[in-house]
């Protein structure tokens, strides 16, 4: 009780504290701490986000020139990708034949 009255006294008097409590410093610590941490753990998932974004953009690169490809050899990109059978609409059934 000690403490408390000479913080009043010390209030009263216009006296400021050099610092903050122990106790206050490490609450203060350990909200800053979580704060940064969450700060690294958004930047790693941006840098990795970024990279997923370069890979994506190849990814789709690949798969153009792919169907580049398929245009030319089979005139057409209706393909089922599981059996690999194509399915041609009838006008291209009528050429296909010619």
């Amino acid at each position: 009780m000690a403490k408390n009255t000479s913080s009043k006294i010390k209030e009263l008097k216009g006296i400021k504290p050099d610092s903050i409590t122990e106790k206050d410093l490490n609450r203060l610590r350990e909200v800053v701490g979580a704060v940064n941490e969450n700060k690294l753990s958004i930047g790693n998932l941006e840098v990795q986000k970024h990279s997923l974004v370069h890979q994506s953009a190849a990814i789709n690169e690949r798969l153009q020139l792919l169907q580049e490809e398929f245009i030319k050899e089979y005139k057409t990109l209706d393909i089922d990708i599981n059996t690999g059978a194509i399915k041609y609409n009838e006008d291209d059934e009528a050429n296909k034949k010619d």
